[in-house]
């Protein structure tokens, strides 16, 4: 499968439109009925089925109709997974992985937005608002994120292409025709015409985390984010700066991570020359 992955609210949604656009065939929704109310939050699609939490064991077969996607007959479709469902996803599934970022602050307003949304609506259908998970906050849920797509990407050297939300705004031709000549293919006009600028809700915010993430931490998220966007690759020194800080980040939020994606992680591996963590493959 193509799997367009990310962190929730950094374009992958505008990833399986492009997609979709380009003449892929897809697996999912574009408006699932239960995200009928969230519609404001992206009009255009969601484009999400119930492998958005990963294709492996416990996902396919479908537990309730007992369809078994088999992978050869799934190379060229179009799959929408995020992070932890990748880490889960079985290898023989991954033929190519398109991957969005977007910065940890954009992420954290985002997701604030599309939480408050999310629980109005469960108000006007009747319904509680489930508690959000309190042990990640929202900027370290995107760092564990971010660290652990780099880290499972430098283990099983899966064809990866990462660009940033905000390169594919500011030079959609250019960027969608090369994911799409990387991938084999597709209709560049029509993939270009779906994307919708107009629908960004955030843009540079100020997110305080004093008391949360120190100085060195948010330097780096933000190093991190200027990397991919700009220069398009992950020195090995950053690397290595990414295991120290992950290293002394709290036991209470792995501990929190491991219960997410049921997986021990170990730090990333050092990048010999030829590794994909040495750098964004493309």
């Amino acid at each position: 499968m193509i799997i367009v992955t990310g962190t929730k609210r950094s374009g992958t949604s505008m990833w399986m439109q492009i997609l979709a656009a380009a003449g892929f065939p897809v697996i999912g929704d574009a408006m699932p009925q239960r995200f009928e109310q969230l519609q404001a939050a992206n009009p255009a699609g969601f484009y999400e089925s119930r492998l958005r939490a990963g294709v492996y064991f416990a996902t396919n077969p479908d537990p309730q109709t007992g369809v078994y996607l088999h992978p050869e007959d799934t190379r060229e479709h179009a799959l929408k997974v995020f992070i932890p469902g990748l880490i889960r996803t079985d290898r023989a599934f991954i033929t190519q992985v398109v991957a969005t970022i977007r910065p940890w602050r954009e992420y954290t307003r985002s997701m604030e937005r599309l939480e408050a949304e999310s629980a109005a609506a469960r108000e006007r259908a009747g319904l509680s608002a489930p508690p959000r998970r309190p042990e990640l906050p929202l900027p370290v849920e995107w760092w564990f994120e971010v660290y652990h797509l780099v880290r499972d990407v430098s283990l099983r050297r899966y064809p990866f292409h990462l660009v940033s939300y905000d390169r594919v705004l500011e030079r959609s031709d250019e960027e969608i025709a090369g994911v799409l000549g990387w991938l084999g293919g597709g209709d560049v006009e029509a993939a270009v015409a779906a994307v919708q600028p107009g629908l960004r809700t955030q843009e540079a915010p100020d997110v305080d985390v004093t008391g949360l993430l120190d100085e060195e931490a948010v330097d780096l998220f933000d190093r991190f984010y200027t990397s991919i966007h700009t220069e398009r690759v992950l020195p090995t020194a950053l690397l290595g700066e990414m295991n120290a800080l992950h290293a002394r980040l709290p036991g209470a939020w792995k501990n929190a991570w491991l219960r997410r994606v049921h997986r021990v992680p170990g730090p990333l591996p050092a990048p010999a020359p030829s590794d994909p963590g040495s750098g964004c493959p493309s």
